[in-house]
């Protein structure tokens, strides 16, 4: 089901291939941007000491996830190692639907599901400088081993091809640069008129401002 309602709300996915710095960007930009929410994933492995349900995940039985899921709740999942995983379209519409702005976190083939639902969705992809950048911070990182670092740069080359079906791409070279252009896409489609139509519906109405719903 494709959504075309006008929401006061936005939809952003930012992608990046492992050791871009993803989500030291996206954590950075939560903390300055407390309307902006980090959607949250149900799954049905248990908790690990130290989570809360609807803090990292939604947990859930496999009963109840798979109803979710026959009912098309879910705008993608997947099982990984014996444990299901979703998305929740309904969660989604409902922040927008409220002027929330929902960020997730996604590989591209995630991105692809997601903007067949929700084709105005905004969508950013992290490049390292360079891949030799990117291998320096995978060894830095250190949480691979040499073996899987190199599977991690072979698989780079193929989500960075992916990079000319976003509208947005940042290069993260300076941490504090790449911060502040992702802070600006963000702050410029708060100013695109679909958004600025449903959070001043009065003000649009007093001025004789018709909104177009497409």
């Amino acid at each position: 089901m494709i959504d075309t309602k006008p929401h006061s709300g936005s939809l952003f996915m930012v992608v990046a291939p492992s050791g871009a710095g993803k989500s030291t960007l996206v954590n950075a930009l939560l903390a300055q941007e407390p309307e902006i929410k980090l959607s949250i994933s149900f799954t049905t492995r248990p908790p690990r000491p130290g989570e809360q349900h609807g803090r990292e995940y939604y947990f859930t039985t496999v009963e109840d996830f798979l109803q979710r899921r026959e009912s098309g709740e879910f705008l993608e999942s997947a099982e990984v190692h014996g444990n299901y995983y979703g998305t929740s379209r309904l969660l989604i519409e409902q922040a927008m639907a409220i002027g929330t702005d929902v960020l997730l976190e996604i590989d591209w083939q995630g991105a692809q599901q997601v903007r067949k639902q929700f084709p105005h969705a905004v969508g950013v992809f992290i490049l390292p400088p360079s891949i030799a950048a990117l291998e320096e911070r995978l060894k830095k990182r250190g949480q691979d081993d040499h073996l899987v670092i190199t599977r991690r740069i072979l698989a780079a080359g193929g989500e960075i091809a992916h990079a000319p079906e976003f509208e947005y791409v940042i290069i993260n070279q300076e941490f504090a640069t790449a911060l502040s252009e992702l802070t600006a896409i963000v702050k410029a489609t708060r100013c695109r008129f679909a958004q600025q139509a449903a959070r001043n519906t009065y003000l649009f109405a007093q001025l004789g401002i018709h909104a177009n719903a497409s």
